[in-house]
């Protein structure tokens, strides 16, 4: 963070926020359902319910994204903070599977709303374009952190305690979060910036720039989330024990965080559009490879290296949306990028699992690859923007 001089304080708090609000998004994803698994639910509605966190921010994105344009960071990250405490401890007072749906969609689109309204409050920190790819960086880290934090937070509460203190002990995560952002800046925004009525979403899905980038992150989000659903299916088909499996998925997460960590080092000297067509092209090559390798420590090498190449996007994809998105807009822009994203987290799983059941995880990866291949050649008209 050598680069930030007085507005470190507040990129730190907007990195705890985005940290302790996402932590306990992803503790609730992990305790949730094996509490149902627990029950005796089976696998198909576990998967529903999995899929309620990513369903909540594909129909809260919008409104989240113009509430934010309104309203600054505060208020939007307050009524995050507020849902998924309740959300928490609605679980913990009656841990039962509707209970738990109603908690996943709660908890989801409250993660999004975080998400949008940090992301959108990090152009006001920064201010050249480079320092603006490194505080991108910085809250990449901090998502990726959550997805540790949380996950491990939650294991260690049930194996101690049992699933009511798990769920307790994450619905004080937001607050938190709250606290950590509480002496942020927050102005009102210009009137230049303040959304005008009868906008359509429309309108920014026509600007050829950032529908392109639109696309692009789509097809990274497809990626990222085919991996991580058919890594265990291919595991399984070749009889690797679950803890090995598991220890495959983490190696992913591992080069994930890794180049983030990197990236604020070297971020005056990146440039986005050959950071997602290098991405896109070494993701297609990584893909075609994976299904071919067999041992677990092969197959975990692949998948580090699949980490390294998509988590060095997200810094990128933000900083070229901040470019290209209207400056009044931001906020929405933000939103359709959220909206993309879950879309895929939602669809993915159960296409590559129709998939797989004709042509095998092979297959599906292999199709995957051929798609990122085909999705590089978006990324290259983005160095003109």
């Amino acid at each position: 963070m050598a680069s930030f001089q007085r507005p470190a304080g507040e990129l730190a708090r907007l990195v705890l926020a985005l940290l302790f609000v996402n932590a306990s998004v992803t503790g609730l994803r992990m305790a949730a359902p094996l509490q149902s698994l627990r029950q005796g639910h089976g696998e198909a509605a576990v998967g529903g319910l999995i899929a309620l966190f990513a369903l909540a921010q594909v129909f809260l994105a919008l409104p989240a994204g113009r509430y934010c344009e309104r309203s600054g960071l505060k208020r939007p990250l307050a009524m995050a903070v507020v849902v998924a405490m309740a959300a928490c401890a609605m679980a913990a007072a009656w841990p039962v599977f509707p209970v738990l749906c109603v908690s996943a969609l709660l908890t989801g689109g409250a993660g999004g709303v975080a998400v949008i309204a940090v992301q959108r409050h990090a152009p006001r920190v920064a201010g050249d374009p480079a320092t603006l790819r490194e505080a991108f960086a910085w809250l990449a880290i901090g998502l990726a952190l959550s997805n540790v934090l949380g996950p491990l937070m939650a294991g260690l509460l049930i194996d101690g305690a049992g699933f009511r203190a798990a769920f307790v002990g994450l619905a004080l995560l937001p607050l938190l979060a709250w606290l950590a952002v509480r002496g942020a800046v927050d102005p009102a925004a210009p009137p230049h910036e303040v959304p005008t009525s009868g906008r359509s979403v429309r309108d920014l899905w026509r600007h050829a720039g950032l529908r392109r980038l639109l696309l692009v992150t789509g097809l990274l989000s497809c990626c990222w989330d085919v991996h991580t659903f058919l890594v265990p299916v291919l595991g399984h088909e070749r009889g690797v024990p679950a803890s090995v499996i598991g220890s495959i998925l983490g190696a992913f997460g591992i080069g994930a965080a890794a180049v983030r960590l990197l990236t604020p080092l070297v971020a005056a000297q990146l440039r986005e559009w050959a950071v997602l067509l290098a991405a896109m092209a070494a993701t297609a090559l990584l893909f075609a490879v994976y299904p071919l390798v067999q041992t677990p420590l092969a197959m975990g090498l692949c998948s580090a290296l699949l980490g390294l190449s998509l988590g060095s996007t997200q810094p990128m994809v933000m900083s070229l949306l901040h470019r290209l998105a209207p400056q009044h807009r931001y906020g929405e822009a933000v939103a359709m990028r959220v909206i993309v994203n879950n879309a895929s987290s939602v669809g993915i799983p159960m296409l590559s699992g129709a998939a797989g059941s004709l042509v095998g995880a092979a297959g599906v990866f292999w199709a995957a690859g051929v798609m990122a291949a085909a999705g590089a050649r978006l990324a290259l008209p983005l160095k003109d923007h």
